[in-house]
């Protein structure tokens, strides 16, 4: 008689359960639910946190091996710069590492011709130059800030959580995309090839120098004959100031007794 009122008591929690309803012992199932969920949901939250840290760890080696290889190049840098769709004349300079580890660069294009005109026209084209001059100077500084990516800003943004993976399986390619890496509300999408362990893109939306002041930056990715890994071509699109920076990089050549 005992143990038929224990089975008929436990059918009856049972169905209580299934009705959403709170058992006689107290406990309520949506607790049980959410236990269930949570039990579930921490090995996952955990494996991905070790792949974000793998992924992190293998970007931030690749930069610095290949930061090394190109101590032991000279390249040629050309930069266009096209203002409200008027495309200004290129310049080109030579480049290489320095000693200090910074990139020394040594122009080779043709100064430009002095302005024509009357006096007044000619200060204001020199005016204009030497804005647009400053302004080149400010896109190369931004631009040193999320290229080569800067290991110690990748580690910083993934122990402050706001870095995520968008894996493809198909291509092998994974999108490690940080937020607030260089500048408040910034973010930038790296493309890291996993079995190749090279960058192959980053993409990075940014600003100048006010938050309303939006600057976007497409960079590609490349690879020497020897494997080493080289930024061939950024484009910056300064959309508020109708500025577009195309910056590319060619003819590779290793120094001598390298």
């Amino acid at each position: 008689m005992m143990n038929t009122n224990v089975t008929q008591l436990r059918e009856q929690n049972v169905g209580t359960l299934i009705a959403g309803n709170t058992p006689r012992g107290g406990y309520k199932p949506t607790m049980l639910i959410a236990a269930a969920v949570l039990a579930i949901a921490i090995p996952v939250s955990a494996q991905t946190a070790a792949d974000l840290q793998q992924k992190v760890a293998a970007v931030k080696q690749s930069v610095a091996e290949n930061q090394q290889k190109l101590h032991h190049y000279q390249w040629l840098e050309t930069t266009q710069l096209a203002l409200k769709g008027d495309a200004k004349p290129a310049t080109q300079a030579v480049c290489q590492y320095g000693p200090d580890g910074k990139v020394q660069k040594t122009p080779i294009s043709a100064p430009p011709p002095p302005p024509s005109g009357g006096r007044l026209k000619q200060k204001v084209v020199t005016n204009k130059k030497e804005e647009i001059k400053d302004y080149m100077g400010d896109v190369k500084a931004l631009l040193g800030k999320y290229v080569p990516p800067d290991p110690q800003r990748m580690q910083q943004a993934a122990g402050s959580g706001k870095v995520s993976l968008n894996p493809n399986p198909s291509s092998g390619v994974t999108q490690i995309v940080f937020k607030d890496y260089a500048q408040p509300g910034d973010q930038m999408t790296l493309s890291f090839n996993s079995a190749t362990k090279k960058i192959t893109a980053v993409n990075v939306s940014t600003w100048m120098d006010d938050p309303k002041d939006v600057v976007s930056l497409t960079v590609q990715f490349a690879n020497l004959p020897d494997s080493t890994n080289y930024v061939q071509q950024t484009v910056l699109d300064a959309t508020a100031k109708k500025v577009v920076v195309t910056t590319t990089n060619s003819d590779y050549k290793a120094l001598a007794g390298h």
